[in-house]
């Protein structure tokens, strides 16, 4: 048996596979993966059923039969996602999803985590799978913010548990920042901000207190803040903000040339301004109903001061993507679904 050199071997050429898939566009890289096991991807003409291979720019590569696009420059949107719409490109039980009701113009999008069915507030939208799975790692340390009314009356001691990380039906939950901001009637408002994203975390951590959510609100996910996006509109993040969010290289322009947003034209919101109805004077907070609805006021408790650290509280100003921050004053925003 001949001796195996000791020099290291090189490092394969390209790139796996369902990473192509996912910067292209054509879903996460999980999903991709799940494609190919499915038999719906061909390389140079070849069906492939294992994520296993490393593709270049000289391959050939077909989805369900149809020629890979070139990868597109990664996108961001963000979207005031309204209660009543599931987070999930197509629903076994026919509901209405949140791609149904984006801009026809829009292109193919994912959103970076999902809002469950009853919450509502800011989701992100990207045509990058690649994009979507780095904003979703627990590792980037994004702060969410979320303002969530409860039947109750909650007191600091009760939901210290929840400062210092609760069990709940044998699974731990890190600590979350949480607030409380006012109390109304039989229920009471706060503001909450975690880390990382559980399935329905804050409704089943709050349940296991002996609180009922019954409103939940995102307004932030680490820079990039729901503002006063108008409930159902959506609007790109400008290419040179996300790419200093991200630390990412800022596209390059011809000399002389005007900047302008990612993609071009892109969608518009139908607003006049970030959320604003054409015609009607600005919301005083984030999705703002008419009334007091203490829902939309700070994305943060009364009185305090933002966040720090990467994505803790709101970003400067261009970090908003366009929309402006929460303000100070109470409860508002709009929060979070799976949540």
């Amino acid at each position: 048996m001949a001796e195996t050199p000791d020099t290291p071997s090189a490092p394969p050429e390209g790139e796996r596979i369902a990473k192509r898939l996912a910067r292209a566009g054509v879903a996460s890289r999980r999903e991709a993966e799940r494609m190919i096991a499915e038999g719906r991807v061909r390389v140079n003409g070849r069906r492939i059923d294992s994520p296993a291979l490393n593709v270049t720019g000289r391959d050939r590569i077909e989805v369900d039969g149809q020629p890979l696009a070139e990868a597109e420059p990664a996108r961001l949107w963000r979207y005031h996602k309204p209660a009543g719409l599931v987070t999930t490109a197509r629903d076994e039980k026919g509901r209405a999803t949140v791609f149904d009701r984006l801009p026809p113009e829009m292109p193919r999008v994912m959103s970076v985590g999902r809002l469950d069915l009853t919450s509502e507030g800011l989701l992100l939208l990207t045509n990058d799978g690649e994009l979507k799975r780095r904003l979703e790692l627990p590792s980037t340390g994004w702060l969410r913010r979320y303002r969530v009314r409860v039947h109750g009356s909650p007191t600091e001691a009760m939901l210290a548990p929840l400062g210092r990380g609760i069990v709940v039906e044998g699974e731990r939950f890190q600590p979350m920042q949480v607030a409380i901001d006012r109390q109304q009637g039989a229920n009471a408002w706060l503001t909450i901000g975690l880390r990382e994203g559980r399935n329905r975390e804050i409704r089943r951590a709050l349940e296991a207190l002996g609180l009922t959510v019954n409103r939940l609100i995102r307004v932030s996910y680490g820079p990039f803040q729901l503002g006063d996006l108008a409930e159902g509109a959506v609007e790109e993040v400008k290419a040179r903000v996300l790419a200093d969010q991200l630390g990412l290289a800022r596209p390059a322009r011809p000399e002389g040339a005007r900047p302008k947003s990612a993609g071009g034209p892109g969608p518009k919101p139908a607003a006049k301004g970030p959320g604003q109805p054409a015609g009607k004077a600005p919301a005083k907070g984030p999705g703002r109903p008419a009334g007091k609805d203490p829902a939309t006021g700070s994305g943060r408790p009364a009185g305090k001061a933002p966040g720090r650290g990467p994505g803790g509280g709101p970003a400067k100003g261009p970090a908003r993507g366009g929309g402006q921050g929460p303000r100070s004053g109470g409860p508002g925003g709009r929060g979070r679904a799976g949540r």
